[in-house]
């Protein structure tokens, strides 16, 4: 069938979602997958812990990195375009992860899957958003968001049969079969002329490019390594000053370029502007249960790996129920309630978290998760959906990247953050121990005690940002579904056909 037909049907914009969505899973199964693989990849190559975590660090550092510069050049070629020309990088790149000969091999190989991932990410929301019309982008958002929760079930799954079954390296390669099955979708149904590129620029910004990934990846380099070297090492600050000249350097040349990769023009807009800020602190709050509360059910509760698992499906079935309702609903009543009570909700979560200790019932720790998880949903799918709806469609896929760079550079701050607040706490009390020993000595020594002080003071601290930004999400500025004035009436009807 082809794409032509397709794009002239009533339900195409479906469509588009299925294609788009295929490589969503895609990324997202893989980036479960392979976390699960990481210890069995340590002992196949004899290495250490500080080594094998680049697999992971690798491809998420260069994905923020060049989310930016993938998404502004969608809008100048075309996303189709940009989409496919990742995909094929992805492929190869999981092809030639799968037969590393050594671990430095499989950290460069998954860098260069990072690029593909990067050229999709930065597109394919951006393709989802156009194709819906206004009226309906808050239900294209959240079911997308469904999606994304869909694959951080399957892939801790998949990722943990394919290891016993089939052994480590085939965590990279069903990436092939599963990128060539969603490469097939998109040239079958995604018709270019209905993402076609801005013919007002033509022009590159090729020093942005550089000077955004540049800061960036200072900015997230330094971020990660600032709890082992220390906050304070001449490393880090150095990194920190660097980060400050580069961020300031693209921001005047921003406003000097002919044709900008990002126009800054776009944070004038309150409810833009308020949107990202808020998207990135709802993500820290996100990435603090994430990544704390596995070591507190391991080291307090005395939970298996497994068992820990299972806990946390809550957190995705919450994330996928609540995604799609929520963005449907805001497309009728607006964003403003979703992101406030969604915040406020998420909030409540995470100060159950900072009450828990070693004498707690499983039922309270289910009750955190299920009230952040979903109001967590609850914000995300309207707070994205008011984030498009502020910009003109034309800058779609510089948003799209936006967006997915607020979630990954905040899931790195998240975890720094709350590893530097537990880790200061601990020191405090007397330990200086890392704070992956707890689950090994903290019962014996008290070090456990420690743990759960800081790990309160961390959870208290991200839930007092959440309701902050739940109050900053009251002075977001007009609450009314319309179609912004920069989209045409043709455009709207093209984009629901």
């Amino acid at each position: 069938m082809r794409a032509m037909n397709l794009s002239q049907r009533e339900n195409y914009k479906w469509w588009v979602f299925a294609a788009v969505a295929l490589g969503t899973l895609t990324s997202v199964i893989n980036n479960g997958s392979v976390i699960v693989a990481v210890p069995t990849i340590a002992q196949h190559f004899g290495t250490d812990l500080s080594t094998v975590q680049w697999v992971v660090i690798a491809e998420g550092l260069t994905v923020s990195a060049l989310l930016l510069p993938m998404g502004r050049l969608s809008d100048i070629v075309g996303r189709k375009q940009v989409y496919v020309a990742g995909l094929i990088i992805f492929i190869v790149a999981a092809a030639l992860a799968g037969m590393s000969p050594n671990i430095a091999a499989l950290i460069v190989f998954k860098g260069m899957q990072g690029i593909g991932a990067a050229m999709t990410q930065g597109t394919g929301l951006a393709m989802v958003t156009s194709v819906f019309p206004a009226s309906e982008r808050g239900k294209g958002i959240g079911t997308h968001a469904s999606v994304v929760g869909t694959g951080g079930v399957i892939g801790p799954v998949a990722g943990g049969f394919l290891v016993v079954a089939l052994g480590w390296r085939w965590v990279f390669f069903i990436n092939i079969w599963m990128g060539l099955l969603t490469m097939i979708a998109v040239l079958i149904i995604i018709d270019s002329r209905a993402f076609r590129a801005d013919t007002r620029v033509r022009t590159y910004d090729l020093l942005g490019a550089v000077l955004s990934s540049a800061a960036l990846l200072t900015f997230l380099l330094a971020v990660t390594n600032g709890a082992r070297t220390g906050w304070l090492s001449p490393t880090i600050v150095t990194a920190g000053i660097m980060f400050v000249i580069l961020a300031a350097v693209f921001i005047w040349w921003q406003g000097r370029s002919p044709s900008p990769m990002l126009d800054l023009g776009l944070f004038k807009n309150r409810v833009f502007a308020l949107g990202v800020a808020t998207g990135f602190i709802s993500f820290l709050g996100v990435t603090s249960v994430r990544f704390l509360l596995p070591f507190f059910l391991q080291a307090a509760l005395g939970y298996s790996p497994g068992q820990v698992g299972l806990v946390m499906v809550p957190n995705a079935i919450s994330r996928i129920i609540m995604g799609p309702l929520s963005g449907l609903l805001s497309d009728r009543y607006g964003y403003r309630m979703f992101n406030v009570a969604g915040l406020l909700l998420a909030a409540s979560g995470l100060f159950v978290f900072s009450t828990v200790n070693e004498s707690s019932s499983l039922a309270v720790i289910l009750i955190g998760v299920v009230l952040q998880s979903s109001g967590s949903g609850m914000f995300q799918s309207p707070n994205n959906s008011s984030i498009f709806g502020a910009a003109d469609p034309s800058k779609h896929g510089i948003v799209a990247a936006l967006v997915n760079l607020t979630r990954n550079s905040a899931n790195v701050t998240g975890v720094a953050v709350a590893t530097a607040i537990v880790t200061a706490v601990m020191a405090s009390q007397g330990f200086d121990a890392n704070i992956d020993e707890v689950i090994e000595s903290g019962k014996e020594t008290g070090m456990l005690g420690a743990f759960n002080s800081g790990l309160h003071i961390a959870y208290l601290i991200m839930g007092s940002l959440l309701v902050v930004g739940a109050l900053a999400s009251l002075f977001k500025g007009r609450d009314r579904r319309e179609v912004p004035e920069s989209e045409t009436p043709s455009t709207s009807k093209k984009a629901s056909s």
